[in-house]
């Protein structure tokens, strides 16, 4: 069963996130419903069962977030994300990832097809609604033990593919490319700015600028971007 919610006529700084559930088990919707409608500033406007009624309700919810599981009937999650990221209408829609395990086969599709991170089905409560709250203000949903795994995964099925330095890399500063290479290991800003000896907030400014350049949604495809383009090629040991 799929439904929306009415708008509603709050302004901008007071409304809440408007979150659309999409997952084809009823229970795991309901439970989702449960934990969301209680956190404080998030409300589920729409559920979906396919990736057709998802997009659709996306449109119709004027949702910021959708919660997408990967696998529904007919058109399912890949291409349903791929469908909201292609939609001028739906620019301002962030498509979070449910996914059984933090990395699964079809992960770095998901990013690259315009996801802005992933969760397991299995995270705490609180972590789910941390994970909203971090994809509805612009960042992505990559923590570094996902993105390394999910690199590495990459990495493997890719190996023996020959790689095209994009002609967007030049267009990087020296900084940018640096910077962006430290995101794609996995790195937070705070992990960066110590490294480069920078502040956090310079660190910020330079991924934010790299990505406009490189046409990148959020950090996820500054990630993608990075290993398809060849300016990250190997997870680097991390102490």
């Amino acid at each position: 069963m799929t439904g929306t919610a009415p708008a509603s006529p709050a302004s901008s700084a007071t409304a809440p996130t408007r979150v659309v559930l999409a997952d084809d088990q009823d229970l795991i919707r309901a439970g989702l419903r449960l934990v969301i409608d209680r956190a404080p500033g998030l409300t589920v406007v729409g559920e979906a069962a396919t990736g057709h009624d998802a997009v659709r309700v996306a449109r119709e919810a004027r949702a910021d977030v959708v919660l997408m599981d990967i696998r529904m009937p007919g058109l399912d999650g890949l291409a349903a994300t791929r469908r909201i990221a292609a939609d001028d209408s739906l620019a301002g829609v962030r498509v979070l990832i449910l996914t059984t395990f933090e990395v699964d086969e079809y992960v770095f599709e998901a990013l690259r097809s315009g996801a802005s991170g992933f969760l397991g089905k299995g995270a705490r409560p609180d972590t789910l609604i941390d994970a909203i709250r971090t994809v509805a203000r612009g960042d992505a949903l990559l923590s570094p033990s996902a993105t390394r795994g999910l690199i590495t995964r990459y990495l493997t099925l890719h190996d023996n593919e020959p790689v095209h330095p994009s002609p967007l890399l030049a267009i990087l500063t020296d900084r940018e490319r640096e910077v962006v290479a430290l995101v794609a290991d996995g790195m937070s800003n705070t992990e960066i700015a110590r490294q480069l000896t920078l502040s956090p907030l310079t660190v910020k400014t330079h991924a934010n600028h790299a990505m406009t350049k490189l046409g990148a949604r959020d950090r996820a495809q500054l990630v993608v971007l990075a290993y398809q383009s060849g300016l990250a090629r190997a997870p680097r040991p991390r102490p």
